[in-house]
């Protein structure tokens, strides 16, 4: 049986690489305050575990996006389907990433969403690659996460 799973980004602010990453890859960030709302009431947690995004309450040190075509659990918004979760580590990022993203994009939008993401905060890392017919640009997120615009 396949197993389901999810990637997860180490980072120093969840919150703002899951807003990053959601606009890249137009997922949705997942919103958890309901459920919260829920383990608060229950004496489950205490608000020491908790920030404010947005106006509502969210996990101090966890953020998610989900694909907002994938199923999910109403009760929580977590995703059933492909998903991001970033934690906050306390170590900053000091080498290369031994795991990557690859966005693809198309070859005719490479640069297009090389400049969009730009704007959204991301830095270029190099410029436009090839192998065979495949052609790419490295970047990195707002915290240094390599990822590729891909073909």
């Amino acid at each position: 049986m396949p197993v389901h799973f999810k990637i997860v980004i180490d980072c120093a602010d969840p919150h703002r690489l899951a807003a990053f990453w959601a606009e890249a890859m137009d997922y949705r960030v997942e919103d958890h305050s309901s459920f919260i709302e829920g383990l608060l009431a229950g004496g489950v947690i205490t608000e020491d575990l908790l920030t404010q995004v947005d106006g509502h309450r969210a996990w101090k040190t966890l953020a998610a996006i989900r694909n907002p075509d994938d199923p999910f659990d109403p009760a929580s918004d977590a995703g059933q389907g492909m998903r991001l979760l970033f934690q906050q580590v306390p170590e900053p990022k000091t080498v290369k990433n031994r795991v990557h993203l690859d966005l693809h994009v198309g070859l005719d939008k490479i640069d297009s969403e090389t400049e969009r993401l730009e704007v959204l905060g991301a830095t270029r890392h190099s410029e436009r690659r090839q192998e065979g017919p495949a052609q790419w640009i490295v970047m990195q997120d707002p915290e240094g996460n390599e990822f590729c615009v891909h073909s």
